[in-house]
């Protein structure tokens, strides 16, 4: 029976996701970035952040959930890729692969609170009185910090650049794609690595924050990936060893009578 996973469109398909993510999520964070100055406006105070959402009514909300589902389009691209890149059996990719995967689930996660708890505590900010908002923003700051900074910015982001690096660092080792793919890899994920100063910045005063890696490193990753799934849509596809279960077309060797095969050599008697 032959293996799905073998398929040459497997690799085509892979790369149309990463590609089609890449986009999707790009033209979605564009239209939050230019609604409601996402992200610089997740470093401003509660009560900056929660009547700015208020105003924006139930578009801005629909917006965050595109931004939500249109990075979690990744997941299946990056379960895919082993198989299209035919490195099913590999321990190290097979792991980053896993860690790829929880990084697109925690990084919705972060997302998907803008639709399901910030328009709760919003509404409920712009009709209380000073006590009443000084609790709600109280409780957004909870919110923000565990949903936002902990789950989305810091485990969503330092597990995807994982991810990464290590593809990364696989195609430079096993020339499987294309090395300048693996460095320019290597380099914008290490340039958004160094945007967790900013993340780490919201729980410890003082830490040293670079604050062009936040822009610089996402721009430069959505780059790279699309970058993947372009280069894996060109791909040629490998034409290896015959599937299992294929009958084989290669008629049998014939043995010469009197010939052991245990011990036959190219025309040698035994």
């Amino acid at each position: 029976m032959t293996d799905p996973s073998a398929s040459p469109r497997l690799p085509r398909v892979t790369g149309g996701l990463f590609l089609l993510g890449a986009l999707t999520f790009a033209t979605a964070a564009t239209v939050l970035s230019s609604t409601f100055d996402w992200p610089d406006i997740l470093r401003e105070p509660p009560g900056v952040v929660l009547p700015a959402f208020h105003a924006g009514g139930p578009g801005l909300v629909w917006v965050w959930f595109a931004t939500a589902w249109t990075y979690g389009i990744l997941a299946v691209p990056i379960l895919l890729l082993p198989a299209a890149l035919e490195r099913q059996g590999d321990p190290v990719l097979r792991a980053a692969t896993w860690i790829g995967t929880a990084s697109v689930v925690l990084s919705v996660i972060g997302f998907l609170r803008w639709v399901f708890v910030v328009p709760s505590l919003a509404g409920t900010w712009a009709g209380a009185d000073p006590a009443g908002r000084a609790a709600v923003e109280a409780a957004w700051t909870a919110q923000h910090q565990f949903g936002g900074a902990l789950l989305g910015e810091h485990l969503g982001q330092v597990l995807v650049l994982t991810w990464s690096i290590t593809v990364s660092a696989l195609i430079l080792y096993h020339r499987i794609l294309p090395g300048w793919l693996g460095v320019t890899g290597l380099v914008v994920s290490g340039i958004y690595l160094l945007n967790q100063g900013e993340v780490l910045a919201t729980a410890v005063a003082g830490f040293p924050v670079w604050e062009p890696a936040g822009l610089i490193g996402s721009t430069g990753w959505g780059l790279w990936v699309a970058a993947l799934g372009v280069t894996l849509l060109l791909r040629p596809p490998v034409h290896g060893a015959p599937h299992r279960g294929r009958l084989s077309t290669t008629a049998p060797r014939q043995i010469p009578a009197g010939h052991r095969p245990d011990t036959l050599r190219e025309g040698t008697p035994s």
